[in-house]
């Protein structure tokens, strides 16, 4: 198997602020790996939060050529090979992940989602994230995007109260997630809490810092509306440190190391009586598709990274307002838009 990438810059549509970063774009690299006449394709997200660049991705990706081996139905071994040897550079190896499931859904003709034994139709609606903004602006940006009917705001300012009111008035119809990326004290979450509520807000994801569990602990048992970690469950090794914490995980492929990691993460979570949300970083739907192929198996979608940008540079994951459709075709079920 050969492999090989290049990067791909991805212009947002707006800027998009959360408590921790400001972006304007995002750079991602795009993975190929080639077998016989077969191509698959991943994309890597390096994130900032774990000390990800583009340059140590690349480096990764350079060291990985040489651990393919030359049979793709070996995910089990490569995968986990790779997820034990660059334990650091998770995104990557979700993208060499990603390809090589693409590139065996490829030569069996099948879609991933069907060679997991899942059903394409019975995928959650996805949310729309809304990022941090003056108050007005985004209460018309919540007006303007009113045929999803599920957004996820985030939040970590002096202005949470006012945006989480005025996110509910412009769109009184919509369900409302809060993600506080962190930015919240165990006092402050407990002074949102009942604010939170009374908004019918769904779920509030990460409002402490990663590793006070305690806190997220306090929080749960307010019993106030579900308490969901992400930066607090990287990897599958995570989710039974969480499950006396919280009421539910949010996966990305790019913090776990791919569709195999996802998956073993979910069945932990299941076990474990904890509801799963999958989510994502800014993106472009090569990547999605990659956690659309696991989405029926989760009780929350936040697969939106693609509809933030301000254009896509591959097709074929359909759907609207907030109904995702996978690719019909074969593997992950998008191709390039530029080819």
């Amino acid at each position: 198997m050969k492999l090989s990438w290049s990067r791909l810059s991805l212009p947002l549509a707006r800027v998009f602020r959360t408590s921790r970063a400001i972006r304007t774009d995002k750079e991602t690299i795009w993975v190929k790996i080639t077998h016989g006449a077969h191509a698959g394709w991943g994309e890597s997200v390096p994130m900032d939060t774990y000390h990800q660049t583009l340059e140590s991705a690349e480096g990764c990706l350079r060291a990985a050529q040489h651990d393919l081996g030359e049979n793709p139905f070996d995910l089990e071994r490569t995968i986990g090979g790779m997820a034990e040897k660059f334990p650091t550079e998770s995104a990557t190896v979700a993208a060499i992940d990603a390809a090589l499931h693409d590139l065996v859904g490829k030569t069996l003709g099948v879609p991933i989602v069907r060679m997991l034994g899942l059903d394409p139709a019975t995928l959650p609606l996805t949310s729309y994230s809304l990022g941090i903004a003056d108050p007005e602006e985004t209460a018309e940006l919540a007006r303007s995007k009113s045929s999803y009917p599920i957004f996820k705001l985030k939040l970590g300012t002096e202005q949470d109260e006012e945006l989480v009111a005025r996110v509910h008035e412009s769109a009184p119809r919509a369900v409302m997630r809060v993600d506080a990326n962190m930015a919240w004290s165990v006092d402050r979450a407990l002074e949102m809490l009942p604010v939170l509520q009374r908004y019918g807000v769904e779920l509030l994801e990460q409002p402490l810092p990663a590793g006070d569990l305690e806190g997220l602990a306090v929080l749960k048992r307010r019993r106030v509306l579900p308490i969901v970690a992400d930066e607090s469950c990287v990897g599958p090794g995570d989710v039974l440190k969480v499950a006396s914490c919280v009421d539910g995980i949010n996966i990305k492929l790019s913090k776990c190391g791919g569709i195999r990691q996802g998956l073993k993460m979910i069945h932990i979570a299941q076990a474990a009586g904890l509801k799963v949300m999958l989510g994502c970083m800014i993106e472009s739907s090569l990547g999605i598709s990659a956690a659309a192929q696991l989405s029926p198996l989760a009780d929350w979608l936040d697969l939106d990274g693609h509809l933030l940008l301000a254009r896509d540079p591959f097709t074929g994951l359909g759907g609207e307002g907030g109904r995702l459709t996978p690719g019909g075709g074969p593997g992950l079920g998008v191709r390039p838009a530029f080819e």
